[in-house]
């Protein structure tokens, strides 16, 4: 038996305390921090997936570069650390970006209230609030935690915003549940705090106001920023942005940036050290970056950047397998679903590179090979306003159906072909086909977000770049309810039972209830 396989073998030891080098959770634990007796039966573990590179993979060039040769590129038990965590800790939830949140109404909802409004400060071009994607975490913390916080909510919010700091909010009551910190950039994606509760929670920044200008780390333990990673000179592109949102997957922590580079993180105890990177691009083109959110299965994570690149990397050699050209800029997150114990892969496109009116692209592809299922087309349109332009095509991660829409994929699609004009459609999973199309009062950047009643029927909430926010009927795509709460939601929500969070762009944070 291998040492990979030995190590797979031992029994599972969780920890009964929380002091952010060893924690109770169910949700995982760091590495080498012992100190329990209680064992748990050997859980059938995940296998790892083939390191092997298919044909697709000579459309493209890449570099490795292990920095950390002496720690195993292995990444260790390979269940998803976020399915038991006490909360939304990472983009749509989860390694999957599902957004399987598990929204929860009561009969046909029609009506939308705002429960509480938080006000970030508003400093600089980018004003305050949040942008795209800007979702905010929200995490309830357990018992074993709390004593580690002077000043704490029990349910707490986190949300980094565009005037430069990180906001704690206190959930139930709207008011700040600890001191902001400040990151001095703009923060436009999506934050991620580690499943392993070692207080750290991974920023990125968005915009450049400042140097050090890339990505962060904070120690919520002592409320201080405690690693900072600026501009890589190794970088094959130039821009240092991180507005995807990182994953954790055993013992590695993984911060795709829009510098055309992969990172690879080792986390032992709340401690970083940089094991390997991928820096990659499509042969005869520049390289893009990722804005995307890395989803996983098992060891493979699928990347999608800026140039029209879908690439499915092996998390522990850091080897691409397979390659797909989704035609332009990825924006929208890809989402992986299991099918009949396979896994699957939908993703889509702006029109960006195109020239005035062209196409967007959505797809669903075989995870496992990259081989194109069923491939969906509309026609949308860049924008020009002023010396502006705005890109046509899906900025908001797709939503996957459930209930009595288990059949379908849900997505904000960005027309621009009279005016700035948008959409919410449904395809169906297994063809492709388009089911409804459903004209928004603007168009929205967004992510939508399910919530299902006690007939299993599904009711979708969507904001727009106007600050309107829907209930649309997932069945039938009709607007049940429309109201204008925002000044732009650009921002992607949170659902915590029929509540959810959203931030505007103006400087506004909302906490919601759908009845």
């Amino acid at each position: 038996m291998s040492k990979k396989h030995l190590l797979w073998a031992l029994p599972l030891i969780v920890m009964t305390s929380c002091d952010f080098g060893s924690f109770g959770h169910k949700g995982g634990i760091e590495t080498d921090t012992i100190d329990s007796t209680e064992i748990i039966e050997p859980e059938v573990k995940i296998v790892a997936l083939p390191d092997s590179s298919l044909p697709s993979v000579d459309k493209i060039e890449y570099k490795i570069e292990v920095l950390a040769p002496e720690i195993p590129g292995e990444l260790g038990d390979l269940k998803d650390c976020y399915a038991d965590a006490p909360g939304i800790l990472t983009f749509r939830g989860g390694p999957y970006r599902q957004a399987r949140f598990n929204g929860k109404v009561t009969g046909r909802p029609d009506t939308i209230v705002v429960d509480w409004v938080f006000n970030t400060d508003c400093r600089g071009e980018w004003g305050g609030g949040s942008g795209w994607t800007g979702q905010p975490l929200y995490i309830n913390w357990p018992d074993s935690c709390t004593k580690q916080f002077e000043n704490y909510a029990q349910e707490e919010i986190m949300i980094g915003s565009l005037c430069g700091r990180v906001y704690f909010i206190d959930y139930n009551t709207g008011k700040s549940s600890r001191p902001a910190i400040d990151v001095t950039n703009p923060i436009k994606g999506t934050m991620m705090l580690d499943p392993k509760m070692n207080g750290n929670l991974y920023v990125g920044h968005g915009v450049p106001s400042h140097e050090p200008f890339g990505a962060l780390t904070i120690n919520l333990k002592s409320h201080s920023i405690e690693h900072t990673y600026p501009r890589d000179p190794k970088a094959w592109r130039s821009w240092a942005a991180y507005d995807s949102s990182p994953v954790r997957v055993g013992h590695f922590v993984f911060r795709p940036g829009e510098n055309g580079t992969l990172y690879k993180f080792y986390v032992d105890n709340g401690i970083e050290k940089m094991h390997s990177t991928l820096r990659f691009r499509k042969k005869g083109d520049s390289a893009g970056g990722v804005e995307t959110s890395m989803p996983v299965y098992a060891n493979y994570g699928y990347l999608a950047d800026n140039h029209g690149v879908v690439i499915c990397v092996n998390l522990e050699t850091m080897k691409p397998v397979w390659f797909y050209d989704n035609k332009d800029d990825n924006d929208a997150s890809p989402v992986l679903e299991i099918e009949n114990g396979k896994p699957y892969l939908y993703c889509s496109c702006e029109v960006d590179r195109q020239v005035g009116e062209g196409t967007a692209h959505f797809a669903k592809l075989d995870a496992l090979t990259g081989e194109e299922i069923w491939h969906f087309t509309l026609p949308a349109k860049k924008a020009l306003v002023g010396s502006k332009h705005f890109d046509g095509g899906f900025y908001g991660t797709p939503l996957l159906g459930e209930g009595n829409c288990s059949d379908r994929i849900f997505a904000n699609v960005v027309r621009n072909l009279s005016g700035q004009n948008g959409e919410f459609i449904a395809l169906d999973k297994a063809t492709g086909k388009q089911i409804f199309s459903t004209k928004l009062k603007h168009y929205a950047w967004s992510s939508p977000v399910s919530f299902l009643n006690e007939k299993g029927e599904m009711f979708v909430f969507t904001g727009d770049t106007y600050g309107n926010a829907y209930i649309i009927d997932g069945q039938s795509g009709e607007i049940i309810h429309t109201a204008h709460i925002g000044t732009n939601f650009e921002s992607s929500p949170a659902v915590i039972g029929n509540h959810l969070v959203l931030g505007s762009r103006g400087n506004q944070i909302f906490k919601m209830s759908i009845k």
